[in-house]
């Protein structure tokens, strides 16, 4: 499985400890690689949110300090969902009910543990369709 992932300082130890726990995946690391408090988040967002757009059935990982920002910055590109989790159940009903492809996580309010357990649902689990279907193709105006 091909994960784009990418944090900004608060983000950035969570990053790596994620990457380091998932040895069977294969992260695409798009930044920022050092812990620069003076980085911009909604810049590696934004790479994230466009190489899952174009990558049509991957994933996305996005850490901040609280997961909203990168979030927001994400969900502006076409066909992004990008739900904030800071739970494991919250990782997996995003995909389940709302076919998220990218998971956002707080590095400053998730604790390694339960971030490594929303990833491991956010890749485990598969979007339901059915009754969400029609729900999740009207996020986006035509």
């Amino acid at each position: 499985m091909k994960i784009y992932i990418g944090s900004d300082h608060g983000g950035y130890g969570l990053k790596h400890h994620l990457m380091d726990t998932f040895k069977e995946v294969e992260f695409v690391d798009l930044g920022h690689w050092e812990n620069n408090p003076a980085d911009n988040y909604p810049e590696v967002a934004h790479k994230v949110a466009a190489a899952v757009s174009q990558d049509k059935g991957s994933l996305g990982v996005l850490i901040c300090g609280s997961g909203l920002g990168m979030s927001m910055a994400a969900n502006k590109h076409q066909g992004i969902r990008a739900a904030v989790a800071t739970s494991p159940q919250m990782a997996h009903l995003a995909r389940q009910h709302n076919d998220a492809n990218i998971l956002t996580l707080g590095g400053r309010l998730t604790d390694q543990d339960t971030a490594a357990q929303a990833l491991r649902e956010f890749m485990e689990t598969e979007f339901e369709g059915g009754r969400h279907e029609p729900r999740v193709k009207s996020i986006e105006p035509d």
